[in-house]
């Protein structure tokens, strides 16, 4: 019998009760049994978001996300900054091209994270940028992004600025309104604890006016639409009826646990993971690696890709391997969500496991007990 455990960064686990609250009957959505659900989803979504702006919610992966802040921010024809830190990043590229978006890409090297220096530089040379596109948690690299700080250089511009939170968004601290981020899209498999399909977009007054001049094509996407439905308690389209009682039930256990403990429970286990990395001998990836996933070397005269497999089909584990350039490079484990020490301490002990099978040298337990002492802290 195989045991699965999930340690990837995304999906991740979901709570039993969370799981339970999805076996009920459906129930139809326009209906005012829904609309009870749905309004209490949209305030508790605004705690986690940390904002009073309207979050909007798609049937969809975060990528439609993604799409919907592209489409409704800008015509083409419009020039946007793009940085590119890892695969993510470069998706915001991706989607600006095909709407016919000019593109100022800021190319960062992977496992890094731009310097604000750099889109304050940017935005000096291209004074006709409306929008700029980031990622706060690069989930293909482990890296961190100051959004913060470039929230600091674009909130007082006539510039719009959009994060990628799918990967951080309830594991990090990200403070929508307060910093003054205009856009923040993020995705419902990661840290709000359920089953990949919705995403969510959240927009400031500031960014809504181009959503009303915006030209770019846009149907089911419009934000137009969704907040007109938004304003009667609903959805555009058919709503996700099984996912949002899911997630209703997962905010309540967030607000229940608190922004607060659950930013200092996802430090500690990342602290623990990099410490227990360290001390089996392996290299982190990330440069500035943030609290939901750590991204690790592959050791020299070990098969990337058969480690991740190993875990997996033999052990019950599942980790991340490395995407496009990273592939067998770098293997990615997660510490989001629905997670505590003992889920972070299987793990390892999983991959001390096939480690040692694959022929690298260590003190078995060392990684183990490293992240032990960091939890005794």
């Amino acid at each position: 019998m195989i045991k699965k455990n999930l340690l990837t960064p995304g999906p991740t686990p979901v709570p039993s009760e969370v799981l339970l609250s999805m076996a009920k009957p459906t129930i139809h959505h326009r209906t005012p049994e829904f609309q009870k659900i749905f309004k209490e989803m949209n305030e508790n979504l605004k705690y986690v978001f940390q904002t009073k702006n309207d979050v909007f919610t798609f049937a969809s992966s975060g990528t439609g996300a993604m799409e919907a802040a592209v489409v409704n921010l800008l015509s083409p024809g419009d020039t946007a900054i793009c940085v590119q830190a890892g695969k993510f990043g470069e998706r915001w590229t991706e989607l600006c091209q095909a709407y016919g978006i000019k593109t100022v890409v800021i190319d960062v090297e992977w496992g890094d994270a731009v310097d604000p220096v750099q889109i304050e530089k940017a935005l000096k040379e291209n004074k006709n940028v409306k929008v700029v596109f980031t990622t706060h948690c690069e989930t293909s690299t482990g890296a961190l992004t100051d959004i913060k700080a470039i929230a600091g250089i674009t909130k007082d511009k006539n510039v719009v600025l959009v994060t990628d939170a799918i990967s951080s968004l309830g594991g990090i601290d990200l403070q929508m309104d307060s910093w003054g981020i205009d856009v923040i899209v993020a995705g419902s498999q990661k840290g709000l604890m359920i089953p990949p399909g919705l995403a969510f977009c959240s927009i400031s007054p500031k960014a809504w006016k181009l959503v009303e001049a915006a030209k770019c094509p846009r149907y089911y996407f419009d934000l137009r639409l969704a907040k007109k439905a938004l304003e009667k308690t609903d959805t555009a389209f058919t709503s996700a009826v099984t996912l949002c009682i899911g997630l209703n039930a997962a905010l309540k256990m967030i607000k229940e646990e608190t922004l607060e403990k659950i930013f200092q429970r996802h430090n500690c286990l990342a602290r623990a993971v990099r410490e227990a990395m360290k001390a089996l001998g392996l290299k982190l990836y990330a440069k500035k690696p943030a609290d939901v996933v750590t991204s690790v070397y592959v050791p020299d005269g070990v098969d990337g890709e058969a480690l991740v497999k190993t875990m997996r089909d033999v052990y019950g584990v599942s980790i991340a391997g490395g995407q496009d350039e990273l592939k067998g490079k770098i293997f990615r484990f997660a510490q989001l969500g629905y997670m505590n020490e003992f889920d972070i301490i299987t793990g390892l002990s999983a991959l001390e496991l096939v480690l040692a099978k694959m022929g690298y040298k260590f003190e078995t337990g060392k990684g183990v007990g490293a992240a032990e002492k960091e939890f005794l802290k």
